[in-house]
């Protein structure tokens, strides 16, 4: 027990003086949160949009203004002319533009705003339909209501990326703690002086993932928090789940790390290797972009990535997404196993003196 405090103690002043580290393990997830939130966090909700108004006849206008007040999910901003409209939407003081001239609804878009102009043009479908049908005196034959499917309501973009951010800190802190952390022990020289202690390979297996367990739980509260005090989100945590989840993605990851440790020996080269697998296993496990945009090859590989499996599971621990509970715990009985398969093998070709 002396053996593994000292080695904790010890662990965990290298984790407080690496400040790239320390970055990347509290300050890069936050950076994420931050900019996705302030730049994409209102992508696709139409209902934060602006759109301008330019009526150049009164014929109908009381119908046009009956399905505008229907469709009230916008703001309107109305201009007397249709050149400073045009400007509007040019310089995007506005979003998009509505024009009626007595005879038809023109739509006025941004070319350059390739995102938004589907949803803008959605909208503007929308109210052609129910201004022509209020034009003639009828009214829909159908209503359309959607309805989710499972227990849990529909969820915004952001409020699903944020748990893949917590994902992707695990994953990336148990990469790191083995690939970067114990080569760069092996290359100095540390792993040598320890090993001929009477130290266990175990006790210090034990420490590193210790320390980066509790790590890995403070940097995911943090961000957690911090996402939902700065963008207002909710989220229905399951903390059982969660603390569960942490542990056994934090030792899983760890195992992961092995296989870089094993196969590349200098840390420059092994944190390089780690970072570019998190990095190509982010953008394919549907992290920001989501799974269904990618073609069936790519959705393929997704599904055999760890960490699509590793966010979902967080989103269904925070509440923002349905799954099957025998799901759940197989995804962090993997895990445990994973680490239970690669550990030893860590133990027993990693934690050794570094051979001329």
């Amino acid at each position: 027990m002396t053996a593994l405090r000292a080695l904790l103690v010890s662990e965990s002043r290298v984790l407080l003086r690496d400040r790239t580290t320390f970055f990347f393990t509290f300050a890069f997830p936050l950076i994420f949160v931050l900019i996705f939130g302030f730049v994409m966090g209102g992508f696709g909700n139409v209902s934060r949009s602006t759109m301008g108004l330019f009526v150049s006849s009164d014929a109908d206008r009381p119908t046009l203004d009956e399905t505008l007040d229907a469709a009230a999910s916008m703001a309107l901003e109305e201009y007397s002319s249709l050149e400073e409209m045009q400007e509007a939407v040019t310089d995007r003081r506005i979003d998009f533009a509505l024009h009626w001239d007595g005879a038809s609804l023109r739509f006025l878009y941004d070319a350059n705003r390739v995102q938004e102009n589907f949803a803008f043009a959605q909208v503007a479908a929308g109210l052609s339909s129910d201004f022509n049908l209020r034009r003639q005196g009828a009214a829909s034959a159908v209503s359309v209501e959607p309805i989710p499917v499972g227990e849990i309501a529909s969820a915004g973009w952001f409020q699903l990326v944020l748990p893949g951010i917590l994902a992707f800190g695990i994953l990336s802190s148990g990469l790191f703690a083995v690939s970067g952390h114990l080569t760069a022990m092996k290359e100095r020289k540390v792993l040598d002086r320890l090993i001929v202690t009477p130290m266990p390979p175990l006790a210090l297996l034990v420490a590193i993932a210790a320390v980066r367990l509790a790590v890995a739980y403070v940097s995911t509260l943090i961000t957690l928090f911090v996402g939902m005090g700065v963008f207002g989100l909710r989220y229905d945590v399951d903390w059982i789940r969660f603390a569960v989840l942490v542990a056994c993605a934090t030792v899983g990851t760890m195992g992961i790390g092995t296989i870089i440790a094993l196969v590349v020996r200098r840390p420059s080269s092994a944190s390089n290797v780690a970072n570019a697998l998190a990095i190509v296993m982010m953008f394919l496990a549907g992290i920001y972009f989501p799974v269904e945009f990618m073609p069936s090859f790519l959705r393929a590989i997704s599904a055999g990535l760890p960490l699509t499996h590793l966010a979902n599971a967080m989103r269904y621990a925070t509440g923002v997404m349905d799954m099957a509970e025998a799901e759940f715990w197989a995804i962090t009985a993997a895990f445990v196993g994973i680490a239970a398969l690669l550990f030893p093998i860590l133990a027993r070709y990693v934690v050794r003196p570094l051979r001329q």
